[in-house]
Order: C-alpha cells, then sequence, then structure tokens
C-alpha cells in the first residue's frame, strides 16, 4: 500500500506539469497566429498592414491626376531686319478663358505661364504696324516657343473721294432734260425736275439754248405758227401767198431764236441766272399757282436761290426791240412794240403754269427713268 502511494504521486505531478507545459505552448502558438501573418515572401507584415482577406483599392478606381501646366513664350520682330518691337501687345486667346494681354519687353520677348494644354491663338499689335495672329497647341506640361512673329509697317493709304464736278453734274442733268417731249415729240427742254439741280456755265446756257432752237420741233412749230398768222392777215405788210408766208415764218422763226439766246443764254450768263422752269410739284395747288404765275418775273439764280427774273423782263424788251426793226412799216407802232413786249411776259407765267399743272403727265420719258441727281 506504501509502494503504491509512493509511486502515484510523482506520476500524478509529472502529467501535470505535463499538461501545463502543453497549454502554455498552444496559448504560445494561437497567440503568435493573430499577431503576425507571413507575406507571400515569408516576411512578417507589420501589425497595421491591411490583412490580405480585407478589399483592396484598385489603381482604375483611384482619381487621375490633374494634368500638368505649360508655358507659352517667343518673340516679336520687326519685317525687313527692323530688329526685335519692344511694347508690342501680344494678346493670348482660348477656348473657355478670358483674353490674356502682355507687352513684349525690351529684347522683344514675351511670355505667359500656368497655361493648361490645348489650342491658343496670339494677336500681335502695335501702333503703325499690321495685326498679325499665330495658332499653335501647347502639350500638358511643355514649353511652346512660338516662332519669331514679324510685324510689317501699316501701308499709307489715301483714302480719295471721287465726284463729279458742279459741272459735269449739270451736264448729265442737260442731258437728260434734252430728253423730255410732251407727248413724246414738243421739246421740253427748260423744264428741270431736279429741286437742287445744278446751275449751269455759261457754256451749258448758250449749248442748251442752241439745241432748243435748231430742233426740228422748234423749226416746225414756227411754221405752223406763221401759217396762222397769214391766215389771220396779221403783219399784213408781208402780203399773201408763197412770199408772205415765208416773211412770217422767217420774223416768227427770228423772234424764237433771238428770244431764245437774249432771254436764257446771254442775259443769264451776265446776270448769274437760271433759265429754267424748276418744277415744285409740293404744297397746296394755291401756292403752285402763285409760283408758276410769278415765273415770268422770279427765277432761280445760279446761286439756287430765288430773285427777279431780269434775264426775262429785260429779254422780252430787247427782243421786242429788235423784232421791231424787221416788221413792216405799216405794222410798227410804239403799241405794237409794248403789247410785244408784254405779250413775252405773259407767255412766261402761261407757260409756268402748264409746266406745273399738265406738262409732266404727258412727257412718257419722266414716267420711264429718274431724274439724275446732283
Amino acid at each position: 500500500m506504501s509502494l503504491r502511494r509512493n509511486v502515484r504521486g510523482p506520476v500524478l505531478r509529472a502529467g501535470g506539469w505535463i499538461a501545463l507545459s502543453l497549454s502554455l505552448l498552444c496559448f504560445g502558438f494561437c497567440s503568435n497566429g493573430v499577431t503576425q501573418s507571413q507575406s507571400p515572401t515569408g516576411s512578417p507584415r507589420d501589425a497595421g498592414a491591411p490583412s490580405q482577406l480585407g478589399p483592396v483599392a484598385s489603381d482604375a478606381a483611384r482619381p487621375p491626376n490633374a494634368q500638368a501646366k505649360g508655358t507659352i513664350s517667343g518673340t516679336v520682330t520687326v519685317q525687313g531686319g527692323g530688329g526685335v518691337a519692344v511694347g508690342a501687345q501680344v494678346r493670348l486667346t482660348r477656348d473657355g478663358q478670358a483674353p490674356e494681354d502682355v507687352l513684349s519687353n525690351d529684347d522683344g520677348e514675351y511670355s505667359f505661364a500656368n497655361q493648361p494644354p490645348g489650342p491658343f491663338q496670339l494677336t500681335v499689335t502695335a501702333t503703325g504696324f499690321e495685326t498679325k495672329t499665330f495658332s499653335g497647341n501647347l502639350d500638358s506640361g511643355g514649353v511652346f516657343i512660338v516662332p519669331a512673329i514679324e510685324i510689317e509697317v501699316t501701308r499709307a493709304t489715301t483714302e480719295v473721294k471721287v465726284s463729279a464736278s458742279v459741272e459735269e453734274v449739270a451736264e448729265e442733268q442737260i442731258k437728260y432734260q434734252e430728253q423730255q417731249r410732251v407727248l413724246g415729240f414738243i421739246p421740253n427742254f427748260y423744264a428741270s425736275y431736279v429741286p437742287d439741280a445744278a446751275p449751269l456755265n455759261p457754256r451749258q446756257k448758250f449749248e442748251l439754248a442752241w439745241k432748243s432752237v435748231t430742233d426740228p420741233m422748234t423749226i416746225v412749230g414756227a411754221g405752223f405758227l406763221a401759217g396762222i398768222y397769214q391766215a389771220a392777215d396779221e403783219y399784213g405788210g408781208y402780203g399773201q401767198g408763197a412770199e408772205g408766208y415765208f416773211k412770217r415764218f422767217g420774223a416768227t422763226y427770228g423772234s424764237v431764236f433771238i428770244g431764245t439766246f437774249i432771254d436764257s443764254a446771254v442775259l443769264t450768263s451776265l446776270l448769274k441766272q437760271d433759265p429754267r422752269y424748276f418744277y415744285r410739284g409740293t404744297g397746296t395747288k394755291k401756292s403752285r399757282l402763285m409760283y408758276a404765275l410769278a415765273n415770268s418775273v422770279m427765277c432761280k439764280g445760279d446761286n439756287k436761290k430765288y430773285q427777279v427774273n431780269y434775264s426775262a423782263i429785260a429779254g422780252s424788251f430787247i427782243t421786242s426791240g429788235i423784232t421791231f426793226a424787221y416788221t413792216p412799216a405799216s405794222d410798227r407802232t410804239t403799241s405794237l412794240y409794248f403789247q410785244s413786249t408784254l405779250t413775252r411776259i405773259a407767255i412766261g407765267s402761261v407757260a409756268g403754269l402748264f409746266q406745273e399743272f399738265v406738262v409732266k403727265g404727258l412727257t412718257p420719258h419722266l414716267k420711264k427713268n429718274p431724274t439724275p441727281q446732283p
């Protein structure tokens, strides 16, 4: 009994130490497994490193880095070996950005820093020089060296306004007037439908008078009037028959010829007055009527101001005096002279009435072509 008891004690103590040792070994192994893990290469990871079992961030999911900015620079020179351009304005224009301006320095250089990549345009201006432009494309983080931009001196330009002289304008208006014919065949050269027509010079006044008296219809009209005089036995001293008719025709045409040149060429040139009737066409009928009746005693001067028509009044007396000289002696009386003179003045008023209220509507040429303006 004592022997068993003695053997059992050591055995139990040995088993307890073995169990304790196993427990400590197991505890140490498990603790070591929680605090350390092997990397794929076998080296231990830091305790703060993420576990392979946790989520791993993808490079594709990370936001891309912002594109690097660059610089645009260059030099402005003067064309033709003039050296660099100092103080030239260089403007940088880019889509979606406000323009930036810099001035070229003493070496003609300029620069735009911190510029995002992309297309751009440069505009170079300088007083007295032509404007120049340049377009390019800046790479990300790059430096764009612009080729030297040459500016050239602005070419001197002289603006020359070519305008017709007063004489040339008047000439064109006369050409138009010479196409005016009542009913398409009766000359109406002394009517102007341009209120502010250019004044005529003496040469033009004489040319217009010659055109008027040599027109075939003027000659035909004088012949027709001579026939009326003969039928009424006016100026009986001329007699009858062919001889009497041609004398009356000569006297009638002579009166037209002399009167046209005296009234409308000679005196108007000396007194600087316009021989034409200026159509009004506006205003009340009464004002137009008074204007037309005054045509025989009022006219427009070469200065375009209205004045007493000395040319027509004095011309009527002079023309009557000349024609009075070849009137038959039997008809040559003082009363006839004044009657002829006053008749010529009155004819001016009657002509004015026809011009203002009748003639324009009977002149087909005016309906097709506009009157030339000065």
